[in-house]
């Protein structure tokens, strides 16, 4: 299903360096950022958030899927909104979008629906994508995730 977004603002924690989808590398750095993001309690930290959503986003790629990029875990929050101390900002343009449903025992489920983006025919724009964790998440066993892939405008 394509989709407009306005652009907004996210506060919360960026990957030091970027990583790849070679080797499962993307996996363990973004999987100890979410650790972090847990352990650290960043989501309480975030005192301007305006929901209870979780945003992952990847971006700044390279090129492509093959090639690396960055990931930021965080909550949307007002354009004014100053991060605390340790945290980043992200701002996400408006663009179009293609959106992808996730659904089924987590991890495997993202998993799985990132092989379908990939093996799928979307004209992406490896501009910004992200996937939104909400109450639908919170249940491990069966969770529900949207994920929206930045696409070309010609689509």
């Amino acid at each position: 299903m394509k989709e407009v977004k306005e652009s907004f603002k996210l506060v919360g924690l960026k990957l030091k360096e970027k990583t790849t989808n070679q080797n499962m590398q993307s996996a363990k750095d973004c999987g100890s950022l979410w650790q972090k993001f847990e352990t650290d309690k960043i989501f309480d930290r975030i005192k301007g958030r305006l929901s209870s959503e979780i945003y992952a986003v990847y971006y700044d790629y390279d090129k492509d899927e093959n090639s690396p990029f960055s990931y930021f875990i965080g909550c949307k929050t007002d354009p004014g909104y100053e991060p605390p101390e340790g945290l980043s900002e992200l701002n996400i343009p408006a663009q179009k979008y293609e959106k992808f449903l996730a659904k089924g025992p987590m991890t495997a489920c993202i998993s799985t629906a990132w092989e379908k983006i990939w093996d799928s025919d979307v004209t992406r724009k490896f501009s910004f994508d992200f996937e939104i964790y909400d109450e639908r998440s919170h249940d491990w066993n069966n969770a529900e995730v949207d994920i929206f892939i930045s696409i070309a405008e010609e689509e």
